[in-house]
């Protein structure tokens, strides 16, 4: 098979994911990231990645994002928003935070395969992607290995994210490249 016809494929799954997600839950994202005052990203591997994507496109709205590992992150308050990408809502280090979280009094948004996990139980804002988690690799959903389908997903709708925040604070891409890094 060609290169050119694995990406058709890939093209096809992503279209499918995206048209059969629920708008609820991202609409509430979409409303908490403009509301709180702080926003936290977490993940781990290529979801972590992700995150740290839209963490990057948030900075150039001119929201104040900040990647849970880093060096200059701050602490964590009532009035901010964490927010995880996990495929399978699982993971130890992330349902760690998700439980300081919620005793701190941040609100919790969970982006996942799994609506059903132990920090969906927790979260106030879920969003499924209905892919395949990366455990799932033999289960048929996707032509793609593990979880890349989540992860593209997610790349898609985190940029999607960020296109309704430019268009609501009327922003277009030379008004966000006055915040891109200019020290490379």
């Amino acid at each position: 098979m060609q290169t050119t016809t694995y990406a058709k494929e890939i093209l096809d799954e992503l279209s499918h994911t995206i048209e059969v997600m629920d708008d609820t839950g991202i609409e509430k994202l979409a409303n908490a990231i403009q509301r709180v005052n702080k926003i936290f990203v977490a993940g781990s591997g290529r979801s972590g990645l992700m995150a740290k994507a839209f963490a990057m496109r948030m900075m150039h709205v001119g929201l104040d994002p900040y990647v849970v590992g880093e060096t200059i992150t701050p602490s964590l308050e009532a009035d901010d928003i964490l927010i995880i990408s996990s495929g399978s809502g699982e993971t130890k280090s992330l349902l760690s935070m998700a439980e300081k979280a919620k005793k701190m009094g941040a609100t919790l948004a969970l982006v996942t395969t799994n609506p059903s996990s132990s920090i969906a139980k927790l979260a106030d804002i879920t969003v499924e992607i209905p892919a395949q988690a990366k455990a799932e690799g033999t289960s048929g959903k996707s032509v793609q290995p593990m979880g890349s389908l989540f992860e593209q997903a997610m790349l898609l709708l985190y940029d999607s994210l960020i296109l309704r925040v430019m268009n609501q604070k009327g922003l277009d891409s030379n008004k966000m490249y006055d915040r891109h890094a200019n020290l490379e």
